[in-house]
């Protein structure tokens, strides 16, 4: 009669279940587990990315896989729109095609993908598959992708907010300067109705500008006179 290996501890039994392995009553779990967006939003015209990563307990080899396929809204019915496998194969056929490029890295774990000139008819749901031998058990997420129209809103919003970053500085600056000059203008506006008195130094520093405009204009009227006597050697 045949006897388990697991009955009485004595040899080996290997039973792979939902990645699961059970040797000599030891559990080895193999996960792989992917992780994507639930909700990506885009617009029409403007490349979207679909992020998708994976972490494996295996090493990348050639023999791992990723797949993307996608459901359009209230449908049941799923196309493939990518496969990898060592080399990248978008699809050449149906209405992502020469859409889809490879946006991935398998050796970091990012298995994502992008779709350009997107348009309103890419609405749907998106899932992202990885394989890496001999994890092949995994969850497999599913991503809403909603397209629509840039509208005026949005362009309008964008503007406002370049606006404010540019105006707000602005105004700072100019407020500050107009503080500066309405305190310099009050400050002379009491001085003269106080009868203020400049000081040693202020008075000091007028003379000394006086006698400098003083010495400019007479050096000034020398040279003049040296010139006009030089115009009448000439003749």
């Amino acid at each position: 009669m045949h006897q388990s290996g697991a009955a009485g501890g004595r040899g080996c039994s290997l039973f792979p279940l939902l990645g699961v392995l059970f040797f000599q009553g030891v559990h080895i779990v193999i996960s792989l587990e992917i992780n994507a967006d639930a909700h990506v939003r885009g617009y029409v015209g403007e490349k979207i990315k679909l992020r998708c990563t994976f972490k494996s307990t295996s090493d990348v080899t050639d023999k791992l896989t990723i797949d993307w396929t996608y459901r359009p809204p209230s449908s049941s019915r799923t196309e493939s729109i990518f496969h990898y496998q060592s080399f990248q194969y978008p699809t050449t056929a149906g209405t992502f095609r020469d859409r889809i490029s490879w946006a991935g890295n398998v050796y970091k774990g990012d298995a994502s993908i992008s779709i350009s000139n997107p348009t309103l008819k890419d609405n749907g749901t998106f899932s992202c598959a990885v394989k890496n031998p001999p994890d092949v058990h995994h969850n497999i997420p599913l991503t809403e992708l909603t397209v629509t129209e840039r509208g005026f809103g949005t362009m309008l919003s964008s503007v406002g907010l370049l606006s404010v970053l540019v105006f707000i500085p602005s105004a700072v600056v100019v407020a500050l300067l107009l503080l500066r000059m309405g305190r310099k203008a009050a400050g002379l506006k009491k001085r003269s109705k106080s009868g203020y008195k400049k000081s040693s130094i202020e008075v000091s520093d007028d003379t000394d500008q006086e006698e400098k405009g003083e010495c400019m204009a007479g050096f000034c009227v020398r040279c003049a006179e040296c010139l006009d006597s030089d115009y009448e050697e000439t003749y």
